[in-house]
């Protein structure tokens, strides 16, 4: 999809559809057992057969987990980031550009804690493809290498897509423990006028289905909210688990794949009776204070939740905007009322409060966020509808934590903001900077399921941000 496209066919997006059972998912226990141990088999043994990956190469990074702010629909590089304040009228748009606590740096006028906090914050001004649809697109941003079908909203999710960036890091860098190793919030990405729907990128790939970052849906900020299926049934008490799991694996001792099915079983088991994994995903065991900070709206309290997962020790939580059934940041039309009203001011409380939590919790240093849309918007503003169209050619990110140097600005657009005048950056360069925050190098190689070995990406980090 792209600018050309009748604008009204932007207008809200689908629902992700039924939701997967996971790993974490514990509402199959039953009075023969679990039946979660076949899932993990399952799983497991839906995944690609390839030889081990050899051991991670390392860099100097040093984070331990990234939160990924993915602004689904293109936000307007110009109305938020990177405002030109001297261009004409139908270029600069209806805002003003604020200045914030770096001197010298302004950004838009409706994200003003955000600019409070910018010597926090770094901002890449020059972040470039050549790709106007949304679901390639979203592969590109999200797996760090392009879809199989680039330029093209019709094709969803395939097994020939790239692994998400959370599956790599978990191919790369596994780890033990009942939380998996990357969670997606609180939906997967969707278009309800593309022909693919779900947008390609945001799971397993060709590295098998067991790597499905674990898929948490629904509204956190809802009262009664819990993460469907985890922990025990009602009048089911922690030590009649455990009494069962040993009696099951007195039963299981003789059987033919027992040592395989042992370990599916006990790791369900471990994600029945582990407190970690049971409390990282209670919200509302946060002081109501901390949770009007972030905002009591499903952005804000996804945010929170991300926090609560990193901190638990989930590498890669991936924090969608929401189905808000409307167009996301996809601002074909109304653009300035969109951004001002509904937007905006969630985004700068929310991330301005994740700011504020990781430094007050020690958390800066080895937490990475990145902030970041598919593309851009033009330019240009559609008068007409008071709009702009979609624009891959020159956009912004933000990072913060994780190593990055506060208060930069790294590379620069053009007076329009239209092409970037300096230090381009491409959406592989910024999932190679991920990895490299994390200490994965992005040139370690995995194998592919016919036995070619591939690096897990071919974009060079901008190291400049770190410091």
């Amino acid at each position: 999809m792209d600018g050309t496209r009748d604008r009204a066919s932007c207008r809200g997006f689908l629902t992700a559809g039924q939701t997967r059972r996971d790993a974490l998912r514990a509402g199959a226990l039953s009075l023969g057992g679990l039946s979660l141990p076949g899932l993990f088999r399952a799983r497991e043994a839906s995944a690609a057969p390839m030889p081990e990956t050899a051991a991670p190469r390392t860099t100097t990074g040093r984070a331990k987990a990234c939160i990924l702010v993915f602004a689904w629909g293109g936000p307007s590089q110009l109305d938020t980031w990177d405002p030109k304040p001297e261009a004409p009228d139908e270029i600069r748009g209806e805002f003003s550009a604020i200045e914030t606590r770096v001197p010298g740096v302004r950004i838009g006028e409706h994200f003003p804690m955000l600019a409070d906090r910018l010597d926090r914050l770094a901002i890449v001004r020059s972040m470039t493809h050549d790709d106007p649809a949304h679901l390639s697109s979203v592969h590109h941003l999200q797996t760090g290498h392009l879809a199989p079908r680039p330029h093209s909203d019709a094709d969803g999710p395939s097994p020939n897509d790239w692994p998400h960036l959370g599956a790599l890091v978990a191919r790369v860098r596994p780890v033990g423990g009942a939380l998996p190793p990357s969670v997606i919030m609180p939906w997967t990405v969707s278009h309800p006028a593309a022909p693919g729907g779900k947008a390609p990128g945001q799971h397993g790939g060709w590295l098998g289905k067991s790597f499905d970052p674990f898929l948490l849906p629904g509204d956190p900020n809802l009262e009664g909210f819990r993460v469907e299926g985890l922990g025990l049934p009602e009048g089911l008490a922690d030590d009649r688990v455990r009494s069962r799991r040993a009696l099951l694996s007195r039963f299981e001792r003789d059987a033919v794949d027992a040592p395989a099915w042992s370990d599916y079983r006990a790791r369900a088991f471990d994600a029945l009776l582990s407190a970690e994994a049971r409390g990282a995903f209670r919200v509302d065991r946060e002081p109501p204070e901390t949770r009007d900070r972030y905002g009591r709206h499903i952005h804000g309290q996804c945010l929170l939740m991300a926090r609560r997962l990193v901190e638990a020790g989930v590498p890669l939580v991936t924090v969608n905007w929401h189905d808000d059934g409307i167009n996301f940041w996809d601002t074909h039309g109304d653009n300035f009322n969109g951004l001002k009203t509904r937007l905006m001011p969630p985004t700068d409380r929310g991330l301005s409060a994740l700011i504020d939590d990781l430094a007050a919790r020690g958390m800066m240093d080895e937490t990475l966020v990145v902030w970041v849309g598919e593309f851009g918007r033009a330019p240009r503003i559609t008068r007409a509808v008071a709009g702009r169209e979609h624009w891959p050619r020159c956009y912004s990110a933000v990072l913060a934590g994780g190593g990055i140097r506060g208060g930069a600005v790294f590379g620069s657009s053009d007076r329009w903001a239209a092409h970037p005048e300096a230090d381009p950056v491409g959406p592989a360069d910024l999932a190679a900077t991920i990895l490299h925050a994390l200490g994965i190098s992005p040139e370690t190689e995995i194998v592919d399921p016919v036995g070619r070995p591939l690096p897990i990406n071919r974009g060079v980090p901008v190291t400049a941000l770190f410091g």
